[in-house]
């Protein structure tokens, strides 16, 4: 895993030392070695920073150059398949000089051009340049597992792995209102986009291509287009099928030549990834999991039994509210722009304790999204089938003393027209739902919500919920947690539930595999019960959060007081003030479940505070 910077511009200007600003901006991405190029002319620069996984000699740093010296490239990401791909590629008469699969991906874009990554099984995020045409290709993996920034002015080209390396020089005064918009919404800016106007993700599965006086965007892996007319039905064929797809993605992923370890959080996607990891292990693997010193957030010990049967090296953190109000400051400086999810403390405290042992972690990432184990899924069945009665219920439910009822009200408070799966989705994580974008803040513009597009056949409610969190959720949020947390302490994670054949595969199975008799994860659990017993498992799910609700209102609650006040929340248009104290006295005075929504503002006001103070 690495860190991948450049620049071209058109009145060959490139500037060295902009170049190396930029790529020791990212520095932690890749700790082991920097490289730069600018070509003769200075119409282009590329800058690498790599974490040596694979062949770690100083033959695989890069940019790497092919032996015509045309092409340069720099990568970030793991080619599981390269081995197959060499061979294919030295049959066209190619010559190796290491070991690495970044030698493979040059020569499988000189051999086959762009339509080289759909070969590809692996994350990744890669700038080709060509020098005698002067052209530049920049490519993202299927499901975003890698990230990839750009900004183009007509004249310079940026692209970084980090908006950092990018910002300082684009005009940060002006926000993509859309982007805020999202970011209240969801918790996330999902891409194209991102808080800056002038700065764009290039989307999961696309590639970009820069002509001398044109940049165009292809899409070369659509979702959608996976979703086949019929679904597999048979439950033997299918757990026999998937079983066998999970444990060459696991054994893929185990291919490295520095030590490594699983995140084991005791639930059923870590948990299956550790037991096929550890199946196909003569040693025993580490693994590695983080507790809470509140009782009812602690699942550690269901991580440690499962250790324990598995017969790993187990490694555990316990988490305090001391750890998290020390780190929370250093949120903004992560992700570069705002960004909500608070389970990103526990996910750098992990990723910290691991990377003093390997330098390369699976995670079970991508196993809700596919396998419905949210409760967001029941909650589209429910407002489907209730939806005349939406107004009944909402107002029974909001009058009730039961503070659970008040919560499940915002559930029905939607219009008739609403796009349900991201009214589901904001109400679902305790964001703010359409109604309530429009009472506590003002935009120019009405919120336009992320769109699923046409499938072959006609998905069921709780498909599209699913297939919604897949598209969005995963990479805006959760892959985008893991990736800035582990290269913040210079370790690779790679996810072996997101390997593009798992994903085309679970999108197809019959929706009663995935639930069953209020079963979720129904398959996958059948899976992971051939190697553990289901009594581990016999317990409600938790997710990989903190208690941040407790805290807000008690040891954090400093932070509270610093970010949602009249004179912080006057420096910005968007913000009604009145409605967003409100809101802060309603919380206090009991309706703790409104803390996402000031955690919200706490996080944009903190990113802002953070921005000035950089300069």
């Amino acid at each position: 895993m690495c860190g991948i910077t450049g620049i071209v511009n058109r009145r060959a200007n490139v500037k060295h030392d902009h170049l190396a600003q930029m790529t020791d901006s990212i520095a932690h991405r890749g700790p082991d070695a920097k490289g730069l190029f600018v070509n003769q002319n200075k119409t282009c620069g590329l800058g690498h920073r790599r974490l040596s996984i694979l062949d770690l000699s100083e033959a695989a740093n890069q940019p790497m150059h092919s032996s015509c010296e045309n092409y340069s490239l720099v990568y970030n990401g793991e080619l599981y398949n390269y081995k197959a791909l060499r061979a294919q590629l030295e049959q066209e008469g190619h010559d190796f000089k290491t070991t690495s699969d970044t030698e493979v991906v040059l020569y499988a874009f000189i051999t086959w051009g762009p339509k080289c990554v759909e070969k590809f099984n692996g994350m990744f995020a890669f700038a080709l340049w060509n020098e005698n045409t002067e052209q530049l290709f920049l490519f993202r993996d299927r499901l975003g597992i890698k990230p990839l920034f750009y900004a183009w002015d007509d004249e310079t080209f940026y692209f970084s792995s980090e908006l950092k390396a990018i910002a300082p020089y684009i005009d940060r005064t002006k926000w993509d209102e859309k982007a805020i918009q999202h970011y209240f919404r969801l918790g996330y800016i999902p891409s194209p986009h991102t808080i800056y106007a002038a700065v764009r993700k290039l989307e999961e599965g696309s590639y970009l291509q820069l002509d001398k006086a044109e940049l165009t965007i292809h899409k070369y892996w659509i979702l959608e287009e996976k979703v086949s007319k019929s679904t597999l039905t048979n439950e033997s064929e299918a757990k026999k099928l998937y079983h066998k797809l999970l444990k060459e993605s696991v054994k893929s992923r185990l291919q490295s030549d520095v030590p490594f370890g699983v995140f084991l959080s005791g639930g059923i996607d870590s948990s299956a990834i550790a037991a096929v990891a550890q199946s196909l292990s003569d040693q025993p693997i580490s693994t590695f999991s983080i507790g809470f010193e509140e009782a009812s957030f602690n699942e550690s010990r269901y991580a440690k039994e499962v250790a324990e049967h598995l017969g790993t090296n187990h490694h555990e953190f316990t988490l305090t509210h001391r750890e998290v109000q020390d780190l929370i400051a250093e949120i903004p400086s992560w992700y570069d722009e705002p960004f909500a999810d608070a389970s990103a403390l526990p996910t750098y405290l992990v990723s910290k304790m691991a990377s003093e042992k390997v330098k390369m972690v699976l995670t079970g990432d991508g196993g809700d999204e596919q396998f419905m184990g949210y409760g967001m899924y029941t909650w589209a069945d429910r407002l489907t089938t209730l939806k005349t009665m939406r107004w009944f219920l909402k107002k029974g439910l909001a009058a009730s003393s039961n503070i659970n009822k008040q919560r499940a009200s915002h559930y029905f408070d939607f219009n008739k027209d609403e796009h349900l799966p991201s009214h589901i989705f904001s109400v679902d994580q305790g964001l703010y739902n359409s109604k309530q974008l429009k009472h506590y803040f003002r935009f120019q513009e009405e919120y336009s919500p992320l769109q699923l597009g046409k499938t072959k056949r006609p998905l069921l409610v709780s498909e599209q919920q699913s297939f919604y969190d897949l598209k969005y959720y995963l990479p805006g949020d959760l892959l985008t947690k893991v990736d800035r947390a582990t290269m913040q302490n210079g370790l690779e994670a790679r996810v072996p539930l997101l390997d593009h054949r798992l994903v085309e595969f679970s999108l197809n199975l019959d929706e009663k595999l995935k639930r069953k008799g209020g079963d979720s994860k129904y398959l996958l659990k059948k899976v992971l019960y051939e190697y553990i017993p289901a009594a581990f498992f016999n317990r409600p799910k938790w997710g990989f959060g903190i208690p941040l609700n407790l805290w807000l209102s008690n040891e954090l609650k400093p932070l509270l007081d610093q970010y949602v006040n009249e004179e912080a929340l006057s420096k910005y248009s968007f913000y009604k003030v009145n409605e967003i104290m409100e809101l802060k006295k309603q919380y206090l005075e009991g309706k703790t479940y409104l803390f996402n929504q000031l955690w919200l503002v706490i996080m944009f006001n903190m990113w802002v505070e953070n921005r000035v103070e950089n300069g």
